[in-house]
């Protein structure tokens, strides 16, 4: 039988690099709209939740097909809230609610580029894996951390003083350097047992999930924001289709 799993769709009002960057509009719907209809044209996810503080985006993540149960409390929902508090916190109240999910996933709307099918590519990867915990996605890194630095002083010293023989790190080609990978934002499933616990939302076996092409892309800055678009325009990035009318953000 199938676990139950629901899907966490991340969206606390407050941005500060984008305003409301998670229901400013692109290509035409708010840009949590495109997550919350992959999740649930993904056909994997039993629920699928916008765990948001504003009842506001609470409305538009309605219009589009998703629940909002209830709203987070503020003190879980800054800018330095870690995920493991709302990902308990809701867990916990759904369970209260009679609901209780053995999966968990928090698909975050700063990954428009994300689809149903990257969705379930990463779901059949966790159910046939029985021994792990979580599954992350991932992305090979742009910016080795084998050529980064930290200062002391006046003097900066390698942040990874490895060497290829007597070539250190810093000084290497890039394709000399092993492999790194770096988390991206767009994906995580994991048992809710992980979360409850263990309070962690990855435990200790984790699946890496390898983002392709713009599956992983995440807009924090008003940069990222400037490159989706021109991604968008210049037709070398997809958004998950929508076949509902857009949310009028201005009534």
């Amino acid at each position: 039988m199938k676990p139950r799993a629901v899907a966490f769709v991340p969206a606390r009002s407050g941005s500060k690099r984008v305003p409301d960057k998670n229901i400013r509009p692109l290509g035409g719907h708010p840009m949590l709209a495109y997550t919350v209809r992959a999740a649930i044209d993904s056909g994997v996810f039993d629920s699928v939740i916008c765990a948001t503080d504003s009842e506001g985006y609470a409305e538009i993540a309605r219009h589009y097909g998703a629940e909002v149960p209830f709203l987070r409390p503020s003190e879980i929902s800054g800018d330095k809230s870690p995920d493991i508090e709302w990902v308990v916190w809701m867990l916990k109240k759904l369970k209260e609610c009679g609901r209780a999910f053995e999966i968990f996933s928090i698909l975050r709307p700063t990954s428009p580029f994300r689809l149903p099918e990257t969705i379930r590519r990463a779901w059949a990867m966790f159910i046939e894996d029985t021994g792990a915990d979580s599954l992350r996605a991932i992305e090979k890194c742009k910016q080795h951390p084998g050529k980064m630095w930290v200062i002391r002083g006046k003097r900066m010293l390698p942040l990874m003083p490895f060497s290829n023989g007597a070539t250190p790190w810093h000084s290497s080609q890039y394709a000399a350097l092993p492999e790194i990978y770096a988390q991206d934002a767009s994906l995580e499933i994991a048992w809710s047992r992980v979360a409850l616990g263990q309070g962690s939302i990855a435990g200790e076996a984790i699946i890496p999930f390898v983002s392709q092409g713009l599956e992983g892309f995440d807009i924090n800055d008003p940069e990222d924001w400037w490159l989706a678009e021109r991604l968008l325009a210049i037709r070398e990035a997809t958004l998950p289709i929508i076949d509902i009318p857009p949310y009028n953000i201005n009534k």
